[in-house]
């Protein structure tokens, strides 16, 4: 699928407000408005972070973390090779990666924070199942990040002054979920950047389409990424859908959706050879 197939999906909705700070998503070209500098919240991000590490409890599991860091990698380099063959700017020149895996079996859960600070929940490795399936979800969430989401929601709120928190943002409020499960004050910490609102329905379709890409030219294989969805469902059953798709687009269309792009991404975005 082409950027302008993509974008008659999730529509272009760029506020006329502050024309000058409009700029464009990365590969999809939608266009954002972006006026709260990205360093300001990668900064505030970071010190949140370290709060959230010294507050929850990480898993010993040192398989898995290093899976997570490994297929991490493999995204961080195959993502900055990519935008440096289409001498494109690499949007994540600034990122500082770091990921962490937090023990809590009744999170199904993962999120990136604005420069590269992602945590997965335990309770979510029953879904994903397999590293390509991993790798779906962490690919999903990196592409909030890479997009800039979260600059452009925090633009937004400072635009519309809503009086909520200015950083409104980070992991497309899917925290306030967790802050339930757990009993913790995680949300607290967070709400100081606003990882408290979610994405909203055109971010988390593009978050979705790029997710594959950067999967894909990682040398992951896509075709689990529907698979995700179909066992999230199951586990979900008669019940509410758990916070790491509670905003999203429905299962169903969210399916639908993510098959019709699969071919064309799998052609357009093989795998990378790094240089």
């Amino acid at each position: 699928m082409n950027r302008r197939k993509f974008l008659s999906y999730v529509g272009c909705g760029c506020c006329g407000l502050m024309l000058n700070s409009c700029s464009t998503a990365p590969i999809t070209e939608r266009r954002q408005l972006k006026i709260i500098p990205e360093s300001k919240l990668n900064a505030q991000a970071a010190v949140i972070f370290e709060k959230i590490k010294a507050k929850e409890k990480l898993s010993d599991d040192s398989s898995t973390l290093n899976k997570i860091k490994d297929i991490g990698k493999k995204m961080e380099n195959s993502i900055s090779e990519y935008f440096y063959q289409a001498k494109l700017d690499d949007p994540t020149i600034n990122f500082d990666w770091e990921y962490i895996l937090i023990d809590n079996k009744k999170v199904r859960n993962a999120w990136c924070m604005p420069g590269g600070k992602i945590a997965v929940y335990t309770g979510i490795l029953d879904v994903t199942k397999n590293t390509n399936g991993l790798a779906a979800v962490m690919g999903h969430e990196i592409a909030h990040a890479v997009a800039k989401h979260s600059v452009e929601r925090a633009s937004r709120g400072a635009i519309l002054n809503t009086g909520t928190q200015l950083l409104d943002i980070f992991s497309g409020g899917k925290l306030s979920q967790v802050n339930r499960a757990t009993g913790m004050n995680t949300v607290g910490l967070l709400s100081q950047l606003g990882i408290m609102n979610p994405f909203n329905r055109k971010q988390e379709s593009e978050a979705d389409y790029l997710g594959m890409i950067f999967s894909s030219l990682s040398g992951f294989d896509i075709r689990e990424t529907p698979k995700i969805w179909e066992r999230m469902q199951k586990f979900n059953k008669g019940k509410a859908p758990p916070e790491f798709m509670s905003t999203h687009p429905s299962a169903e269309n969210r399916i639908k959706n993510i098959n019709g792009w699969m071919n064309n991404i799998i052609i357009d975005y093989p795998p990378i050879n790094i240089s």
